[in-house]
């Protein structure tokens, strides 16, 4: 009971704080920054003779600043590892993505996961069953067959969407085009 005595006895009165003074200085910025147009506070602090509250600030002048301003280009080029936005997102806004290689013998078409690599669907011209029955397995009709079959194995696996990322220099064209247009007459969006 007497440390609450005592330690209420310490608290600084009303009349301390009364007599706080607070000033404005407003004049051109120093420089062409929107932070530095900003006013600067100078807070001044007149405390009971005692000075706990002094010994706590010290006494300084306060100004204040942005807490977050955007990367500038010189700070990017420090962290050149740092994905940006759509790379760290687009895994989970566009998990299953299609992947194509036509090689000079066979077609070869799958449907993997972006965030486990697990693979969803597989087609090949290679596979026995199509090496075996289609008399071309480079031509347009054998991208149609890797299309359809791409289609029905997503769909068992309850894949409605993918997407597919052209390379760089990749024009949707040719073989590759009748291989997109059958997976998407076969139910599968392209997100």
């Amino acid at each position: 009971m007497s440390a609450c005595i005592s330690s209420s006895s310490r608290a600084p009165s009303i009349s301390a704080f009364s007599s706080e003074l607070i000033s404005i200085k407003l004049g051109k910025p120093s420089s062409l920054s929107w932070s530095s147009s900003l006013p600067n506070l100078n807070l001044s602090l007149s405390t009971s003779p005692s000075g706990h509250l002094s010994n706590r600030l010290h006494k300084q002048s306060f100004v204040v600043e942005a807490a977050w301003t955007r990367r500038s280009r010189g700070e990017a080029a420090k962290k050149p590892n740092k994905k940006s936005w759509k790379q760290r997102t687009d895994m989970y806004m566009r998990p299953f993505v299609l992947t194509v290689f036509f090689s000079k013998r066979f077609v070869h078409a799958k449907v993997m996961h972006r965030g486990t690599s697990k693979v969803i669907s597989v087609a090949t011209t290679n596979a026995k069953d199509l090496r075996n029955t289609l008399p071309s397995l480079t031509d347009n009709n054998a991208c149609r067959v890797i299309g359809k079959l791409i289609a029905e194995r997503s769909k068992e696996a309850d894949v409605y969407a993918i997407a597919y990322e052209p390379e760089k220099n990749q024009r949707i064209e040719g073989k590759l085009s009748i291989l997109l247009d059958t997976i998407q007459e076969n139910g599968i969006i392209f997100v």
